[in-house]
């Protein structure tokens, strides 16, 4: 029997790592396809690179968890039923569940371990990889400047150039455009060439000008002028960009601290504690002070003596009486945006608490479905399996997206919506179990058709 045991788990483990891998580059792939606009052009070392795609494959690892359970566990058992070699383990006498039992066990280790990584890992990797996508964003692209082609990125100045030698650095035909004072295209340069070079600490551009002359329109500034512009001839002069905006990213992860994905279960479970009170405090304050501000004695003596006034006043009361009304209605809307806005943020808080224990459950019950089918199709390898896996791998995905999204409309509780996709798959997986258990066909309609028979006759 430990043999037996053994044997199985060394052919999960084996799919289960192939499988995991796989689903880890595809969901890095969706990752740098969603953020390859904002990775090009920025001139990123290849060890920046390395660490953004490391953090980011962290954060994948308890979404691919579930999914290489689920396809790991059909391509096993179905190999196995396809060989008849379940056949021969269940005509010895050992039940599918007893099969079961060991990988099980170490699905449940796994399961545990996803909770864990979830729990203690992800925080940092969210953190991580969220203050680095926010600095390459914020990062100006690469120093690259193109032949016939206003370059803009540098703040203030716009460059042109007709030419560019195949050393990189000898320009020709230069115009430079400087905007710093802010009155529009005030100050013109013009060279014939130019070297363009870095200093060494890569903080400044330098260009070395040849054979040029400037324009500077002195009527912006100076209307009294009695000449317009004034020009300026050099054969060599020297100009100076701060390149300050194209420096290394800056740290931001003091800006991502305490937002809900960066906390651990108890980190979230004491906020959502205090931004409970602080939503109960909100809402109290507000239903005291709308009655003390609008339900005060004098206004109700004032309606005693209201068939006293004069018309006139009288309009002049219903004026007054429309004016607090709009101004309470005013009062009430933006105060109830304001307490669903703190529901939505106490509610996100809630379902990152509950994804990190959803998930780990979510291997546990894609890995019951994914054996019982691979035993019930009696197919391995990648052909039927992957799409098996897919197929329900999408259903369960669509239920965690809709039960996520209505959570966040505030339509569910947290708790339901995450929960919902595993609330579903619990009954499915009990099912394929018992169909794989008994060898019996997934949708059997035998009895169904020979009752119908029956009653024809």
């Amino acid at each position: 029997m430990k043999r037996l045991h053994l044997f199985l788990i060394k052919a999960f483990i084996s799919s289960f790592i192939a499988t995991f891998f796989i689903a880890i580059f595809l969901l890095l792939m969706q990752f740098l396809w969603k953020y390859i606009d904002d990775l090009v052009g920025k001139g990123l070392e290849f060890t920046q690179i390395t660490e953004l795609i490391f953090y980011a494959s962290a954060r994948f690892v308890p979404v691919a968890l579930p999914i290489a359970m689920l396809l790991s566990s059909v391509m096993v058992f179905g190999k196995l039923g396809e060989n008849y070699e379940l056949a021969a383990i269940k005509a010895s006498g050992i039940s599918l569940i007893r099969i079961l039992f060991p990988l099980t066990i170490f699905v449940v280790i796994i399961s545990y371990s996803s909770f864990l990584f979830s729990n203690y890992v992800m925080p940092i990797a969210n953190l991580k990889n969220g203050s680095m996508i926010y600095d390459i964003q914020k990062k100006k692209p690469a120093l690259n400047i193109k032949e016939g082609i206003f370059y803009k990125d540098i703040e203030g100045f716009s460059i042109k150039i007709t030419k560019k030698d195949a050393d990189g650095k000898t320009l020709n035909n230069i115009i430079i455009y400087d905007h710093t004072a802010n009155n529009g295209n005030d100050k013109v340069i013009i060279a014939e060439s130019g070297i363009m070079q870095l200093t060494k600490d890569e903080q400044f551009l330098e260009l070395i000008l040849y054979n040029g002359h400037s324009y500077i329109d002195i009527a912006k500034n100076n209307r009294k002028a009695k000449k317009p512009y004034r020009t300026t001839h050099f054969k060599e002069d020297l100009i100076r960009f701060n390149l300050s905006s194209f420096s290394t990213m800056n740290n931001s992860e003091d800006l991502y601290k305490g937002h809900y994905a960066m906390l651990s279960n108890k980190q979230l479970a004491i906020a959502i504690d205090s931004l409970n009170l602080k939503f109960k405090d909100r809402k109290e304050t507000f239903a005291t002070n709308i009655i003390d501000k609008y339900n005060t004695k004098s206004e109700i003596d004032s309606l005693v003596v209201f068939d006293d006034l004069s018309l006139v006043k009288q309009k002049q009361q219903f004026d007054i009486a429309i004016n607090k009304l709009r101004t309470i209605k005013s009062i009430v809307k933006s105060n109830k945006d304001d307490l669903e806005y703190r529901k939505i943020i106490i509610t996100k808080h809630e379902i990152e608490w509950h994804r990190k224990i959803s998930l780990a459950v979510a291997c546990i019950l894609l890995f019951l479905v994914g054996s019982s089918m691979g035993a019930i199709v009696r197919k391995g390898g990648f052909g039927l399996p992957v799409l098996i896996s897919v197929f329900f791998f999408i259903i369960y995905h669509v239920l965690s997206m809709i039960g996520e999204k209505s959570a966040k409309d505030l339509s569910m509780q947290a708790y339901e919506g995450i929960w919902l996709a595993n609330i579903v798959f619990l009954p499915i997986a009990l099912f394929l179990v018992y169909k794989a258990k008994n060898d019996s066909q997934l949708f059997d309609f035998s009895s169904v058709f020979k009752r119908i028979s029956s009653l024809t006759k």
